[in-house]
């Protein structure tokens, strides 16, 4: 990698309306979620709307290829791994004082609280325009509430912070981050994953055809308030019912003694990582969102494509997506809500299939891509064009 000896800055100039732009995004990605989503999505659809784009991505290793590594690179997006153990903070700096001296992108998007803390200041020293995604806390305590606070703090230097919903928007000037500079860009449906035909999607995932089919997907961390769905799941006995789980995280094992504890047997398990699981929604004749907290759920475009019902907690940016019309909204933390609305699906699946197709509908046509990637050029030339 180049190192351009003793240059201070990267010079950015003020770029034309229409002419393309430099983008570097950094991010430290775990194997699938909805920060990983974006990503991918805002670098494939603006290098294929004709910008030069590229992923700087801290990973301990490449041995086993993360699959949105593999993704980017299969759609022609340049991709620099970063392959540092969790706590090499200066070596971590260095490769991206590297990276941005060799490429020198019009501007730097980092996203999550890693980047935003060490690296956006990297690109600041050079003289480049800052812009972060804030995807919404995971609320996980222990160290990294010590790393989402100082992530918060950091937010007062960039010259944008995007949130992905009123919710978020509406906590960032408690952090001190002038109004100016806060925007709201909801997430969009970026169809990666088409959903397969039914049997199609249960055949791969080895579930019987004739079965109700109950799905739950997400990171195994206590903001996606898995424990609740399994409490809700205890309450139904008059169901034959089967839950897939969907997704790893550090409650995995707590969650699979719950299951235990709560004698749920085989009508649950627990699934782990599966790739392009966008693709399965199909699979399920109900989708469980049973979150504390949410900024703009990828997982609801990717059940409303297959056409899925939903259920969901009335949190964050859930709301800003659907309705009483289109879905069966609950409380947050309530197991017996959450119960409830399974067994009116279930007796009434004519309807609980007419708010799917009208949530479909709905997200389709709010939730346009390219109106999405519209959003973030224009605050990506706003930085660029401000003093």
């Amino acid at each position: 990698m180049v190192i351009f000896g003793k240059v201070d800055k990267v010079e950015v100039r003020a770029i034309p309306k229409q002419a393309p732009l430099s983008i570097l995004h950094i991010v430290a990605p775990g194997w699938v979620g909805g920060c990983e989503r974006v990503v991918q999505g805002l670098a494939i659809g603006h290098r294929r709307r004709g910008h030069d784009v590229r992923v700087a991505a801290v990973v301990d290793s490449v041995d086993n290829k993360n699959p949105f590594i593999g993704s980017l690179e299969n759609n022609g997006v340049v991709v620099y791994p970063l392959i540092l153990p969790s706590r090499a903070y200066k070596a971590e700096r260095r490769s991206v004082r590297d990276i941005c001296l060799e490429y020198r992108p019009s501007v730097v998007h980092t996203h999550g609280y890693r980047p935003d803390v060490l690296d956006a200041s990297v690109a600041r020293s050079l003289g480049i325009p800052t812009v972060t995604t804030e995807h919404g806390a995971s609320k996980m305590g222990g160290k990294t509430r010590i790393y989402e606070w100082l992530q918060l703090k950091s937010f007062r230097k960039f010259d944008a912070v995007i949130a992905v919903s009123y919710a978020i928007a509406q906590t960032l000037p408690h952090s001190g981050v002038e109004p100016d500079r806060i925007h709201v860009i909801q997430n969009a449906w970026m169809g990666t994953d088409a959903p397969l035909e039914r049997d199609a999607s249960r055949r791969l995932l080895g579930l019987p055809v004739n079965k109700f089919i109950i799905g739950w997907v997400g990171r195994l961390i206590p903001a996606k308030g898995c424990d609740v769905f399994l409490r809700a799941i205890a309450q139904i006995e008059d169901i034959p019912l089967q839950c897939i789980i969907i997704g790893d995280g550090p409650e995995r094992k707590s969650l699979e003694s719950l299951s235990n504890i709560l004698r749920l047997g085989d009508r649950v398990s627990f699934r782990g990582q599966v790739e392009e699981a966008g693709s399965l929604f199909s699979a399920f004749d109900l989708f469980v969102l049973s979150s504390h907290t949410e900024g703009t759920p990828i997982v609801l475009f990717e059940s409303g494509a297959a056409g899925v019902p939903v259920i969901a907690t009335r949190v964050g940016g859930v709301l800003d997506m659907l309705t009483d019309q289109n879905a069966y909204l609950v409380p947050s933390g309530d197991a017996s809500s959450i119960a409830g609305a399974i067994q009116n699906a279930y007796s009434d699946m004519e309807t609980a299939r007419q708010r799917a197709d009208n949530a479909k509908r709905h997200l389709s046509e709010r939730f346009s891509f390219d109106a999405w990637l519209e959003r973030y050029e224009e605050i990506y030339r706003l930085v660029l064009n401000q003093p």
